[in-house]
């Protein structure tokens, strides 16, 4: 793109300008005053703009335009020209975000020079930008549960509309994964993508981390909420956001607009909010520690994204896309998981969820021989625990139970958890666990578990009914 723009109210500067960057191989518009730039701007950003500092007979100067352009068009690079020019304007220039400065009467390689520089860092900002796009292209949502494929369903449901999303779940559990699937596949993909980490921004400085600041002495410094401007930003554990700092967010959501801390200027903004938890949010709206009213606007769509214990059967699949993301990455080993170690782990406690379980792998893979399959042995001890003990850890509700409905509670979980593991091979199970297969079939009948085919492969469940032929 080389598609520069030329703002001056002296016609012979401009036209000089346009016929000397056209013989550099450059396409050029023209402005004689700010009404005419601003339809231009409106109509296609350029590439670059020349832009006079003193506009004769318009409604806004140089300075007006720029601050425009930098709010609404941050990444187009501007050079400012003027023939009454000193160092107070070219410093007022620079400090509202001008690329450079120069003076008439002008010479033309320095010209030359500066609108080259210009263009190659607005070149790299692009690329850098792409590059940061396909990063969150890139992230993948992986899994095959009954679980998995819900919450999939319901992300695909709200891609494609502009509303706002709040995502429930566990820490750990995946919930920026899933912001990421939604921008990734929205129709504002080409846009940025804007993490607000709520709980590790210092509460004194969130507003002039998401609304930016002016000063005299540093000029604009633009916020997180202005960088996911066309795009998507995402308030990570918006529960831990400052109560004052929730009242402007709800304004900014209300008019898409706001102040940069110190500035006098409205800035718009156009972008989409996605938001998530791992607290109870009505229960920190009784507690007078969240806005009713903002809790109302970012609430829109719940979706609850399942914590890994909901959705064990998935354990193999995450294990082995950390191991070969891991070895793209930081060139760690690439083995597979082995059959004992995958099932170790679906009876693992995951209080840290995924997330836990990416650590462990990427620690199996630093500290293991990078030889073969992984072992089971290979498995943090504390992990393959359920509380630094050899011992089972009951759930609330099964420790309540009768000892006879408890164990058949337990049963039924184990022999889900196990047939599962063996994608519905009930032979493998039977051989697993210890038993004969007609007694398992049994078992299962008594325990009212059915196997059915679904995408390819056997899954266990639950039958409501009483009696169940299993396969």
């Amino acid at each position: 793109m080389s598609d520069i723009l030329i703002v001056d109210d002296e016609r012979d500067i401009r036209e000089l300008i346009s016929d000397i960057l056209e013989d550099e191989g450059y396409t050029t518009r023209l402005a004689g005053n700010s009404d005419d730039c601003m339809g231009q701007l409106n109509a296609e950003p350029p590439a670059l703009m020349i832009l006079d500092i003193w506009l004769k007979d318009s409604r806004m100067d140089g300075i007006d335009i720029l601050k425009h352009v930098k709010r609404d068009n941050p990444d187009v690079p501007v050079v400012i020209i003027s023939g009454h020019g000193n160092i107070e304007i070219a410093v007022a220039a620079i400090k509202q975000g001008a690329y450079d400065f120069i003076e008439k009467p002008f010479n033309i390689d320095q010209l030359l020079v500066v609108i080259r520089r210009a263009m190659e860092a607005s070149r790299l900002r692009r690329e850098n930008n792409q590059l940061k796009r396909k990063d969150t292209q890139s992230a993948e949502m992986i899994g095959a549960s009954a679980a998995y494929r819900t919450l999939v369903s319901q992300l695909d449901k709200v891609t494609k509309s502009n509303g706002r999303v709040m995502l429930n779940g566990p820490a750990g559990s995946g919930k920026e994964v899933a912001a990421r699937f939604i921008h990734a596949h929205s129709n504002r993909a080409e846009g940025p993508f804007v993490v607000v980490s709520c709980a590790s921004i210092d509460p004194d400085r969130m507003e002039q981390v998401l609304f930016g600041r002016e000063s005299p002495e540093r000029g604009v410094e633009k916020g997180l909420l202005e960088e996911a401007h066309g795009g998507m930003i995402y308030f990570d554990e918006v529960a831990d956001m400052p109560l004052g700092t929730q009242s402007k967010i709800l304004r900014v959501l209300v008019d898409q607009q706001f102040l940069r801390v110190g500035g006098s200027d409205k800035v718009r903004v156009d972008l989409r909010v996605v938001s998530s938890t791992s607290r109870n949010l009505e229960a920190e709206i009784n507690g007078g520690r969240f806005r009713q009213e903002l809790f109302h606007r970012l609430n829109v769509v719940p979706i609850t994204v399942p914590s890994l214990e909901e959705r064990r059967e998935d354990i193999p699949l995450l294990a082995q896309h950390f191991i070969e993301g891991l070895n793209r990455t930081q060139g760690l080993p690439l083995r597979a998981l082995s059959e004992e170690a995958a099932a170790l782990m679906q009876t693992m406690v995951w209080p840290g969820n995924v997330r836990q379980l990416r650590n462990m792998i990427e620690r199996v893979l630093i500290l293991g021989d990078g030889r073969g399959e992984i072992t089971s042995a290979e498995l943090p001890k504390e992990e393959n625990k359920a509380q630094g003990e050899d011992r089972v850890v009951l759930s609330g509700s099964l420790a309540t139970l009768p000892l006879r409905e408890a164990r058949e509670a337990f049963e039924r979980e184990y022999l889900l958890t196990q047939i599962n593991r063996f994608g519905g091979n009930i032979s493998r199970t039977a051989q697993f666990v210890g038993m004969e297969r007609s007694a398992l079939h049994r078992k299962l009948k008594s325990l009212n578990v059915v196997t059915t085919s679904k995408a390819g492969s056997r899954v266990a469940h639950v039958e409501d009914e009483e009696t169940v032929e299993v396969d």
